[in-house]
């Protein structure tokens, strides 16, 4: 079994930081609802993640590089997640922010990558080894979950490593898959979500509610106090504005 590199001492091998790796190969992005899916995952569970990190100390990277082998050219190196989490790194470093996440230096593996599947899912299941998504996610930069969206058949796949293989999870009886650690669960939201309805991937809490994003948290107040003062006038109150 292969395992992440080892951090180098910076006196034997200067290996690059995050400000020397490139931060793109120069690809576009493989499908538009990329960009939208990843915010709303993010924007959705930042509740939690202020709860669980009062210290700010976690990472949130959305398509952004994992690099895990020195190559050349660089970016040979790296995979890049759709999305991915973090815990207990900061939220910077040396002031800058990431423009990649680097294994040698960080040492913590992230706790959940995610894949948006944008053509047949071969490539998020190859296994070859040193070539493969699978693989490389498996095998070298070990999230403890690997999550499989594929927006086309509305289902996702979660893998959880155990005794350093990835076994698949069952779903729940909501059709869900906790991700305990974080305290969340993942699953398919059918929905309106920027202007576009779609089986979304997103985040309950372990009791199966959704968690909302600003914009939902926002309205779904607008219309708790609409419901207040409805139910005031029908008193003969006239609510205070």
């Amino acid at each position: 079994m292969t395992s992440a590199i080892n951090p180098p001492t910076e006196e034997l091998t200067p290996f690059p930081d995050h400000t020397q790796l490139p931060e793109s190969d120069g690809t576009f992005v493989k499908n538009w609802q990329e960009h939208p899916q990843s915010v709303l995952l993010t924007d959705s569970i930042q509740p939690i993640l202020q709860q669980r990190h009062p210290d700010g100390h976690y990472c949130i990277g959305q398509d952004l590089g994992i690099y895990w082998r020195i190559t050349d050219p660089p970016e040979r190196g790296a995979q890049a997640p759709d999305w991915f989490y973090v815990p207990n790194v900061p939220p910077t470093l040396d002031g800058l922010t990431r423009r990649s996440y680097v294994l040698w230096r960080e040492l913590i593996a992230p706790l959940i990558v995610l894949e948006f599947v944008s053509g047949d899912g071969q490539e998020e299941r190859d296994n070859t080894p040193s070539t493969g998504k699978f693989w490389i996610y498996e095998q070298v930069i070990r999230p403890a979950f690997y999550g499989i969206y594929e927006v086309s058949k509305a289902s996702v796949e979660v893998y959880h490593l155990i005794e350093g293989q990835y076994q698949i999870l069952a779903a729940n009886e909501r059709g869900h898959y906790p991700i305990t650690p974080l305290g969340v669960e993942l699953g398919i939201w059918q929905g309106q979500y920027q202007n576009v309805e779609l089986p979304w991937l997103r985040w309950w809490d372990l009791q199966g509610n959704l968690l909302l994003t600003g914009y939902e948290r926002v309205e779904q107040e607008r219309q708790r106090a609409e419901r207040l003062a409805a139910q005031l006038r029908a008193l003969g109150v006239e609510p205070e504005d």
